[in-house]
């Protein structure tokens, strides 16, 4: 007796579904930082909160993209650009944070900007995928133009 092949096949929410979770705690995850620097909040508490950045700052400047960006991000509003800006951030904090310490980002403590940068370049890329504010607008145009 032979039995009927198993099928492998992923259901079809499945891949929005991930990207959708991917984009959102990329997103939320990235905002985390951006409380650090304007608000204290997070912070360990072994160490004392200097308060906020002058406002204008580098500092500052990260701290508002990382808060404003990482919450467009998790929105799926805006994401190609808002990514773009965020991977260009990742890489200049890296390359002024991290690489003068050591060539290897395991070394240098670096993972997180490059991560965060080859991710939001993938966001850049792909777009914020189906289960996104910019998903429902284009929708929503596509449906007034059409006949």
């Amino acid at each position: 007796m032979t039995t009927a092949p198993h099928d492998t096949r992923l259901p079809a929410w499945l891949p929005g579904a991930t990207h959708a979770l991917l984009r959102v705690m990329t997103g939320l995850l990235f905002m985390q930082h951006g409380l650090q620097k304007l608000f204290g909040l997070l912070v360990d508490p072994s160490r004392p909160w200097n308060g906020a950045p002058p406002m204008f700052s580098q500092f500052w400047f990260a701290g508002v993209l990382e808060v404003f960006g990482g919450a467009l991000i998790v929105l799926g509003l805006l994401t190609r650009p808002v990514a773009f800006l965020l991977a260009g951030e990742m890489a200049v904090a890296y390359f002024q944070a991290h690489f003068p310490r050591n060539f290897w980002p395991v070394l240098n403590g670096g993972e997180g900007s490059v991560l965060f940068c080859f991710i939001f370049l993938h966001l850049f890329a792909v777009g914020a995928g189906p289960w996104s504010v910019d998903d429902a607008l284009r929708r929503r145009t596509r449906a007034r133009l059409e006949p």
